[in-house]
C-alpha cells in the first residue's frame, strides 16, 4: 500500500515552471507517483486549494550546539525548512581535545550570541575529531535533516594550538595539518568548508576569532584540499565593507581557482557604500566568465537587523545605570518599574554607556531607522512608520516614544532595527541582488544570536511577502520555491531533493499561501539551563513532511523525527 496520498494539490515543484494540479504519492520516505492516484494511501492529505512544494534547505544556519541537544530545530522547522546546513562562519565545536572546549565555547559566544551557560550546560563532547562528530550526530534524530561544514576556527585550534587561538602565520607543517584535518572531515562527509574573516566576528572575551585575517596561502592551501577531494562548497564571511575589500574579494577568487567547487561569500547592502554589493556582483561574475568557478554570493530577502525589546539582549535604555537593576527583574515587575513616572523621567534623562552596550549604542538610539515591529510583522516599513517619525506625528522626543512603544503588549512589544539591505528606505536592492544568476539566499542564522534576531524566518517572508504582499515589485511564486529549494540543494550537491520529482526524496510543504502570516518574534526559555531564545511561528504551513512523515500539521508539532544526518552530498 501506498504510504501517503496527497490529493488535488497545486504542486510547485521547485523547477521554476507553471504550477499544475495533480495527486501524489508516497512510499518508502520517496516520492512515487505525480498525477492521477487511483489507490489509497495509508495516510491521505486533502490538499485542494494550497500549494505543494519541496522542502526548503536553509544553507547558513549555527544549530551546531543545539543538535546535539535539541531534537527538534526550531525556528526553521516552522517554516518548511527540511534541511539546514551547520558549521557556516567557521565556527563549530569540532575537531576539539577536551581542553580547547573552553576556547570554542567561548568563540561561540562571541559570534553568535549563544550563552556560554546554555553550551556548557548542554554539549554533550562525546566527540574530538571532526568524523567523531559527525557520528555522534548519526546517532541522533531531529524534526528535519542536517548536513556540516568542517569550519575553519576549530581547524585552526586543533592544528596549532594556543598559536592558532592568537592567530598567529601558519607554518607549513600548519598548513599541511589543516588541509589534511579539512580533507579527513571532507571524507567523513562534512558538505563543505566555512571561514570567516569579519572584523564583526569575536569571542566573548572581545578577541578576534582564530580565523579573522588568516593569510592567504592558508586559505589557498585548504581550498586546493578541498578541490583535491572533488566534491563539497566553500562559504566565507568576508570584510567587503571595510578596508579590506580588495583582499577579500582577491580570496574568495584564489579559493575558487584553488577548489574549482562552488563557493559563497555573504553579501549585503552598507550604508557606507550602498551600491557596492553591485561592483562586487559584477566582479565575481567576470571572475566566474573568465575563470569556469562558481563564485556565488549569498544574499538575504529582508533587511538583516536586530530586534529589541525589553526581554532581549538589548533596548535603547540598555547600558542606562537606572535600567541595570530592573534588567534581571522577571518582565511583569520590569513594566511595573518602567511605568512609575519617576523611573521614567531618570531613564529618559539618562545616556547609556558604550561599554555596556557592547558597540550597540549607535544602532540603538538611530530612531530614524527603528521601527515598531507589530504583532504582524512588517520587513519593509515606509519611513513614516519609525519611532522618529510617529514621535514627531505626537509632538513628543523619539526617545520617549521608543519608552512608550517598549511597553506595550505588557512589555512583549519589539522595536525593528536594520543595520543592513535597508539603506534607501525599501528593498529594492534585496531584490536586484535575489534575482541575479550569480547568488543563492540564506544567511538566516538559526540556532544563533538568541537574544537578538529571528532570521530563520524569511522563507515566509519571500513567500507571503515577495510573492503576494509587497507594495511594489515583487517575484513569482514558482521563482521563490524553486530559489527556497532547488537552487540551494543544487549548490550543495544533495540531488535527492529539492523537487517534487518522482524518485526525489518524499520533502514537502503543503502550504495555505493565501493564509500564510508570519507572527512577532517571542521568548521562549527552553534552551539548556533555562536559557533564553527568540522563535517566531506563522500560520499557513498545513504539513511539512520529511522522508514521508508528516513532522507538523498547521504549526503543530506531530512529534515524529524522521531528520538525519546528510553526509557529503548525499541521502540521509
Amino acid at each position: 500500500m501506498i504510504d501517503l496520498v496527497i490529493r488535488g494539490g497545486t504542486i510547485v515543484d521547485g523547477n521554476g515552471g507553471t504550477p499544475f494540479v495533480a495527486d501524489l504519492a508516497v512510499s518508502d520516505g520517496r516520492i512515487t507517483v505525480i498525477g492521477e492516484v487511483a489507490a489509497r494511501g495509508k495516510e491521505e492529505i486533502d490538499a485542494q486549494g494550497l500549494i505543494v512544494t519541496p522542502g526548503f534547505v536553509d544553507i547558513h544556519t549555527h544549530y551546531d550546539g543545539q543538535v546535539t541537544w535539541s531534537d527538534r530545530l526550531a525556528p526553521s522547522s516552522s517554516h518548511g525548512v527540511t534541511t539546514v546546513v551547520i558549521g557556516n562562519c567557521g565556527v563549530g565545536f569540532a575537531p576539539c581535545r577536551p581542553g580547547d572546549r573552553d576556547a570554542l565555547i567561548n568563540v561561540m559566544e562571541g559570534v553568535e550570541d549563544i550563552p556560554e551557560a546554555v553550551m556548557a550546560k548542554g554539549l554533550p563532547w562525546n566527540w574530538e575529531s571532526f568524523p567523531d562528530f559527525l557520528d555522534a550526530l548519526d546517532a541522533r534524530q531531529w524534526d528535519i535533516d542536517v548536513a556540516a561544514y568542517v569550519p575553519h576556527s576549530p581547524i585552526r585550534v586543533y592544528a596549532m594550538g594556543q598559536r592558532g587561538l592568537d592567530r598567529e602565520p601558519a607554518t607549513a607543517e600548519d598548513l599541511e595539518r589543516m588541509a589534511s584535518l579539512v580533507t579527513e572531515g571532507i571524507e567523513a562527509g562534512a558538505v563543505g568548508f566555512a571561514t570567516s574573516r569579519t572584523m564583526m566576528h569575536r569571542t566573548g572575551d572581545g578577541e578576534h576569532i582564530p580565523s579573522f585575517h588568516a593569510a592567504s596561502d592558508e586559505l589557498g592551501a585548504i581550498a586546493a584540499a578541498v578541490g583535491r577531494t572533488g566534491r563539497g562548497v566553500l562559504q566565507m564571511i568576508p570584510n567587503l565593507d571595510s578596508a579590506d575589500y580588495d583582499l577579500d574579494v582577491g580570496l574568495l577568487m584564489r579559493m575558487a581557482k584553488e577548489s574549482m567547487l562552488p563557493v559563497t561569500y555573504s553579501l549585503a547592502q552598507w550604508g557606507g557604500d550602498r551600491t557596492g554589493w553591485k561592483r562586487t556582483m559584477d566582479l565575481m561574475r567576470g571572475y566566474n566568465e573568465a575563470h569556469g568557478t562558481r563564485l556565488k554570493a549569498q544574499v538575504f530577502p529582508r533587511p538583516m537587523g536586530v530586534v529589541c525589546g525589553l526581554e532581549t539582549s538589548f533596548n535603547p535604555f540598555s547600558g542606562c545605570p537606572a535600567y541595570a537593576p530592573l534588567a534581571a527583574l522577571p518582565l511583569a515587575d520590569r513594566v511595573a518599574a518602567l511605568r512609575d513616572p519617576e523611573m521614567r523621567a531618570k531613564l529618559l534623562a539618562e545616556e547609556p554607556d558604550e561599554a555596556a552596550l557592547e558597540g550597540m549604542r549607535a544602532l540603538m538610539r538611530n530612531f530614524e531607522g527603528i521601527y515598531p515591529l507589530g504583532s504582524a510583522p512588517d520587513y519593509e516599513p515606509g519611513q513614516h512608520r519609525s519611532v522618529a517619525a510617529l514621535a514627531e506625528a505626537k509632538g513628543i522626543a523619539p526617545i520617549e516614544m521608543a519608552y512608550d512603544l517598549l511597553l506595550e503588549d505588557e512589555g512583549h512589544a519589539l522595536l525593528f532595527a536594520p543595520f543592513s539591505n535597508y539603506c534607501d528606505g525599501n528593498l529594492d536592492a534585496a531584490l536586484e541582488m535575489m534575482r541575479d544568476t550569480e547568488s543563492v539566499i540564506g544567511l538566516g542564522d538559526g540556532g544563533a544570536h538568541y537574544g537578538l534576531i529571528s532570521d530563520s524566518s524569511y522563507p515566509t517572508t519571500l513567500l507571503a511577502h515577495w510573492t503576494r504582499d509587497r507594495d511594489g515589485e515583487r517575484v513569482s511564486l514558482p521563482w521563490a520555491i524553486k530559489a527556497l529549494s532547488a537552487d540551494n540543494a543544487d549548490f550543495l550537491g544533495l540531488a535527492d531533493r529539492g523537487r517534487i520529482a518522482v524518485g526525489k526524496k518524499a520533502d514537502i510543504n503543503i502550504i495555505d499561501h493565501a493564509g500564510l502570516q508570519l507572527h512577532r518574534p517571542h521568548i521562549v526559555y527552553d534552551l539548556p539551563g533555562g536559557g533564553r531564545r527568540l522563535v517566531q511561528d506563522a500560520d499557513g504551513y498545513r504539513a511539512t513532511i520529511v522522508s514521508g512523515a508528516i513532522i507538523q500539521r498547521d504549526g503543530k508539532p506531530t512529534g515524529l523525527r524522521p531528520g538525519r544526518l546528510v553526509r557529503g552530498g548525499g541521502s540521509s
